[in-house]
């Protein structure tokens, strides 16, 4: 059984943001969440997904372009958040070769590719990291340009996302509807929230 586990992600933005969506940030920038946590950094003028901290693995620098930190595991982390936030649920990555990307994730996680979805020129490629149970989900498209993978947005349960979404209020999420997972329910925060990257609240 493999050891590897995804700690936490990295992503540079506005701590202040994020505690407005309904999410305990501590002082340091952790958002406390069961499995992989998220760490906010200073950089709103560059948001995005910094890298990914790994326990776990020998320490690769990158796994086919994604900056990858290597930690000593932390303790089970949980915040009582506004929002009811329980867990990261996946983390996508864009890539322009879904092969040679899973492959990389495996060979530095030991994690192997679960399945492959495919939805018009669209593919969608699903990892399962440890004991974080967080899903990589990687998408390979036409259009993304040849290069390294990139990170591109998450999605995080929450507990009651109707709850949830009447909290943070329309102007700032969308409204709940069917996920693609059968029997869940996903809701899109909207660039006005200004976290400056991808982010879905979706029900456990």
């Amino acid at each position: 059984m493999t050891t590897a586990n995804v700690e936490w992600l990295t992503i540079a933005g506005d701590p202040h943001r994020w505690r407005a969506l309904g999410l305990v940030v501590s002082d340091d920038g952790l958002v406390p969440l069961m499995g992989a946590s998220l760490r906010i950094v200073d950089g709103a003028d560059d948001a995005g997904i910094v890298s990914w901290a790994f326990s776990g693995i020998d320490d690769v620098g990158m796994i086919d372009g994604l900056a990858t930190e290597v930690v000593e595991p932390s303790p089970p982390l949980f915040a009582q958040h506004p929002i009811a936030a329980s867990g990261l649920d996946h983390v996508v990555v864009l890539t322009d070769e879904l092969e040679r990307t899973s492959d990389a994730v495996a060979t530095a996680t030991g994690c192997e590719l679960r399945r492959v979805r495919e939805v018009g020129e669209m593919r969608q490629g699903f990892h399962r990291i440890g004991r974080s149970g967080l899903i990589v989900e990687l998408v390979e498209r036409p259009e993304i340009e040849a290069g390294p993978a990139s990170f591109w947005g998450i999605v995080i349960n929450v507990d009651d996302l109707d709850a949830a979404c009447e909290r943070i209020g329309d102007e700032l999420i969308g409204a709940p509807k069917d996920a693609v997972q059968p029997g869940r329910r996903i809701a899109t925060v909207r660039g006005d929230a200004g976290l400056g990257l991808p982010v879905a609240l979706m029900t456990p």
